[in-house]
């Protein structure tokens, strides 16, 4: 009898490790609410209040004012990244156009570094402070760190940490690193877990599932916008309008 107990006590025991199990995982993967929009050409996560996208010279010339006008129920574009700089010399050559613009045209603006472990940080470093003026209201510099180039993650890690921490000597404010969860977790960790992440995550029907939090989603690549003829990536933030101006510069 007391045999029988015990494999019946070990049972449940298998059966509420399972179950916790699962729900864990449910949890990390939830499905989310997403919504046809044939305006913006994509299903688009509504359980999120502020949206945006981000741009480079690859979208050609954007009328900034169409972008920021355009509402489709309560969804409006609040907030857009825009590429200024790529390794050590190349500056993207919409930049100035489109930061000018998206600023005259209301839209909360941060600007991206598309870096390579390859290439000297300081210099690299440079590039970005050569080309970005930010402003009271801007968000922090991004970090788009996305490629190893066959760098071991030591020097991936040791070089990145060296242009972030550059930029925050030189704008005050601690920078976003932009990647995508296999990236982050295979080559950096949690050696950058204080720094602001947004995360890209492509047509999958739930939140990007990581034990590191994030802040922004990059959740769709070819959506529509009023104001760009290109398919442009559209991404989320995670918060209010409120949470949005804490992360900008003061």
């Amino acid at each position: 009898m007391k045999s029988t107990w015990t494999r019946l006590l070990w049972t449940l025991l298998v059966i509420v490790l399972a179950l916790t199990g699962y729900f864990w995982l449910h949890s990390r993967r939830e499905r989310i609410s997403f919504v046809r929009y044939e305006e913006f050409g994509i299903d688009m996560p509504v359980n999120y209040k502020i949206h945006g996208i981000d741009v480079s010279k690859f979208q050609k010339d954007i009328n900034w004012h169409a972008v920021k006008q355009m509402q489709v129920d309560k969804i409006r574009i609040s907030f857009t990244f825009i590429k200024a700089t790529e390794g050590i010399t190349r500056q993207d050559a919409s930049f100035k156009q489109n930061w000018d613009r998206a600023g005259k045209a209301g839209l909360i603006r941060g600007a991206y570094h598309f870096f390579y472990s390859t290439r000297d940080p300081l210099k690299q470093a440079i590039n970005f402070q050569n080309v970005v003026d930010l402003q009271s209201g801007d968000l922090p510099p991004v970090l788009d760190i996305e490629t190893s180039n066959n760098q071991p993650a030591a020097v991936i890690r040791s070089t990145a940490k060296i242009w972030l921490e550059e930029m925050e000597k030189a704008y005050k404010v601690k920078p976003i690193i932009y990647t995508n969860i296999h990236f982050y977790e295979t080559y950096l960790g949690s050696e950058f877990d204080e720094y602001p992440l947004w995360i890209a995550h492509y047509y999958q029907k739930e939140r990007p599932a990581s034990q590191r939090s994030w802040l922004f989603w990059q959740h769709s690549d070819i959506g529509r916008v009023n104001g760009i003829r290109t398919t442009v990536d559209f991404n989320v933030f995670k918060g209010d309008s409120t949470d949005l101006a804490k992360l900008c510069i003061p």
